[in-house]
C-alpha cells in the first residue's frame, strides 16, 4: 500500500526540503501501521534510509492522529538523553502527500511485538537486558522537564489519571459492547482510589510503551522509541504500569493486554522493572497496582472500540469466530484490572 506516499510528489518535496538531497527516484516501503499511524521506510537514490510517519489512509480524525504533535514531542526529545529517531522534516501541507507527514532518521534493530518475536533476542544477557534498558530509558523519559523542552503549552487543567478515565469511560459507553458491568465496576472503584493518591509531577507521558515500540540491538540496549502518537503531558507511573500491564510471563494465568516478547523464558520479572524504574527515577511506587489496574481497564476501553469496528464491517469479515475473542479480550481485562485493585 505505497499510494498512501506517493514517491514521486515526496521526492518533490525533499529535494525541495531537505538539505542536499539528492536527484533520482525515492523508495517507499510501509513497515508498520494499521488503525494507527503508519510508517515507511523511505530510501534516496543512493541507498540511504528514513523512516516516514503519516496518518493513516482514509482517517479525518486529525485530533487522533495529529502528526504535528508527534514532531513536537520527538524534536523536543532529541536533544535529551531519551533515545529518539533524528527528527529531519515536517510537512503540515497534506497537498504534498495526501496528509501531514514527517521523516526521520531511520533506527536500525529488533522492535519485539509479539510473542514470537522474543525468540529473536539471543538467550542469557541480551533477554534481561532488554526489560531493564527499557525501564532505564522510561525513566530517562520521565526525567525530562516538559517546561524546558518546549511543551509547556500542552499542559491541561486537572489530572491526568482523571481525564483518561472520563475519557475512556465515555468513549466504552459508545461501543458495541453490550455488557459493561465489570468495566463500570473498574471505572468506580479507580475514580475512588485516583482521588487518594497525591499529586503526580507533570512528565512527558508516552502512552503505549512497550518493547513493540520500541527498537532494540543484539545487546538488548534501547536504540529508540517509536510511535509517539499517544503521548501527552501527565503521570509517568501512567507509563510503568503500562509496561508491567503488557509485560506478560511463561505461566500467568491472566492474559497481558498486549503479547510481547516478555512471554518467553529468560525475559526479567516484573517485580524487577518495578524495583529497576524505583531505584532509577527515585520514585515511589507504593501506589503501582492503581496504574496497573488503569492499564487493564483502558486495555479493556480500547478492545471494545476494535471490538466495535469489527462487529459494524469496519474490519472486514477475517474471523471464522465473528470477533468473540475480541469481545472476550474486553471482558478479560476489566476482570483482571478488579482483581489487580481486590489484590
Amino acid at each position: 500500500m505505497t499510494d498512501a506516499v506517493p514517491a514521486q510528489p515526496l521526492a518533490r518535496w525533499l529535494r525541495a526540503t531537505v538539505p542536499d538531497w539528492p536527484d533520482g527516484p525515492v523508495g517507499v516501503e510501509r513497515i508498520a501501521g494499521g488503525h494507527s499511524n503508519l510508517t515507511y521506510r523511505i530510501s534516496d537514490a543512493t541507498g540511504r534510509r528514513w523512516a516516514l510517519r503519516r496518518p493513516p489512509a482514509g482517517m479525518v480524525l486529525a485530533t487522533a492522529h495529529d502528526m504535528g504533535r508527534e514532531w513536537r514531542f520527538l524534536t523536543a526529545l532529541a536533544p535529551t538523553p531519551v533515545p529518539v529517531p533524528d527528527p529531519v522534516a515536517y510537512c503540515a501541507d497534506p497537498e504534498v502527500i495526501g496528509a501531514e507527514f514527517y521523516l526521520m532518521g531511520f533506527v536500525d534493530g529488533e522492535v519485539l511485538g509479539d510473542r514470537e518475536s522474543g525468540h529473536r533476542m539471543p538467550p542469557g544477557a541480551p533477554r534481561r537486558t532488554v526489560g531493564l534498558d527499557a525501564v532505564d530509558v522510561l525513566a530517562a523519559l520521565h526525567a525530562v522537564d516538559p517546561d524546558r523542552a518546549g511543551l509547556a503549552d500542552l499542559r491541561r487543567p486537572g489530572g491526568y489519571l482523571q481525564r483518561q478515565l472520563r475519557r475512556w469511560h465515555r468513549q466504552v459507553h459508545e461501543s458495541a459492547v453490550a455488557d459493561l458491568a465489570v468495566v463500570d465496576a473498574v471505572h468506580e472503584r479507580l475514580v475512588k482510589r485516583v482521588a487518594t493518591l497525591p499529586p503526580a509531577p507533570v512528565r512527558i507521558a508516552h502512552g503505549d510503551f512497550r518493547p513493540g515500540n520500541l527498537a532494540v540491538g543484539p545487546d538488548g540496549r534501547v536504540r529508540a522509541i517509536f510511535d509517539w502518537e499517544l503521548a501527552a503531558l501527565g503521570d509517568p507511573l501512567a507509563d510503568l504500569g503500562w509496561l508491567v500491564a503488557s509485560w506478560g510471563r511463561p505461566g500467568d494465568t491472566t492474559p497481558p493486554t498486549i503479547p510481547g516478547p516478555s512471554l518467553v523464558e529468560g525475559y526479567a520479572e516484573r517485580a524487577e522493572l518495578v524495583a529497576r524504574y524505583a531505584e532509577r527515577s527515585g520514585r515511589d511506587v507504593g501506589d503501582l497496582d492503581v496504574y496497573v489496574a488503569f492499564a487493564r481497564w483502558r486495555s479493556a476501553c480500547i478492545g471494545a472500540g476494535v471490538y466495535s469496528r469489527y462487529a459494524g464491517g469496519a474490519m472486514g469479515a477475517g474471523e471464522a469466530d465473528g470477533g468473540a475473542a475480541r469481545l472476550r479480550s474486553v471482558h478479560e481485562q476489566a476482570a483482571a484490572a478488579l482483581a489487580t485493585l481486590d489484590a
